[in-house]
């Protein structure tokens, strides 16, 4: 599976321990995460993850893109939730793309631990019929 990873300043910590508790099951599937992030959970884990931009210079836009070809079967995105920070349009086109194109999308670590479970139970095994790239990465297993 083809998983996005975006995590927002005050979250970014939050993303590393929850990669670290599930590095067993991240470390099966290809991983994309804007570049600050990605350098926090590379760091943690050791988890091989492809860096984008990051979000602020072009990374949400660069999952947004790839959501948008079907390129991203999952999208966890820890966002900001401090009443005081306005929600930005990048956030908020990144869910629109996944209720668009049918992305099972995580905002908070409650759900993306959901996901991540039925993940390895098989349960989003539906999307390799929807993206083709995911029936080809999920043959090396």
């Amino acid at each position: 599976m083809e998983i996005a990873i975006v995590a927002h300043d005050k979250k970014k910590e939050l993303m590393a321990e929850f990669c670290t508790a599930y590095c067993g099951i991240l470390c099966k599937h290809n991983l994309y995460a804007t570049s600050i992030t990605a350098k926090y959970i590379s760091e943690a884990t050791g988890l091989h993850i492809e860096r984008l931009l990051t979000g602020d210079h072009g990374g949400e836009e660069q999952i947004a893109q790839r959501i948008a070809y079907n390129e991203i079967d999952l999208l966890i995105d820890f966002r900001n939730t401090d009443p005081s920070v306005l929600i930005n349009e990048r956030s908020n086109e990144l869910l629109r793309l996944c209720d668009m194109y049918n992305i099972p999308v995580a905002t908070n670590i409650g759900t993306a631990e959901a996901l991540i479970i039925a993940l390895d139970r098989g349960d989003l095994d539906w999307r390799s019929f929807v993206n083709p790239r995911t029936a080809h990465s999920s043959s090396k297993f």
